[in-house]
């Protein structure tokens, strides 16, 4: 089943709403940067970002960043995909709060870890709007370390 957000999206005391709930947990401690993950991802990630005063890295799909950049493939339920992100985005030791709208399987977002990683970020956390837990992605996640916030989840596949 698919769970769409535009609704939400386009209501704007609910998106105020779940951005300021994604961000509450981080607001004594915020990251230098959140990092979102494309296309939803961008839109809930940036507002996160100014909330908590940090920059924000676009995590995108292949060959739309202009600089250079580095990429991670990652398993979908049909496929594969890529994600990249530009190589200086970070520096090392910086830390990145990871947001975007869904897990599910978590291959998106653990790739995105991953790349974050491999440039030197401190990814501790990621903060998503939906979790479906029967997926696994949650406890893929978390089994690199990640402190899970999800603000709904929807139990089934």
């Amino acid at each position: 089943m698919f769970r769409d957000i535009t609704p939400l999206l386009g209501h704007p005391l609910a998106l105020r709403e779940a951005c300021q709930r994604m961000a509450a947990p981080f607001l004594n401690n915020p990251p230098q940067f959140v990092a979102g993950i494309e296309a939803r991802g961008f839109i809930l990630g940036g507002i996160v970002a100014h909330l908590l005063g940090a920059g924000f890295i676009p995590v995108r799909k292949p060959g739309k960043l202009p600089a250079k950049s580095v990429s991670r493939e990652y398993a979908l339920e049909y496929g594969s995909g890529t994600l990249e992100l530009h190589q200086d985005c970070v520096s090392p030791g910086q830390r990145v709060l990871l947001v975007d709208d869904l897990v599910a399987t978590g291959g998106s977002a653990e790739a995105a870890i991953l790349l974050l990683r491999s440039l030197g970020a401190i990814v501790e956390a990621g903060s998503f709007l939906v979790d479906l837990p029967d997926l696994g992605g949650r406890k893929k996640l978390e089994n690199l370390g990640l402190k899970f916030h999800a603000l709904l989840d929807f139990p089934g596949e």
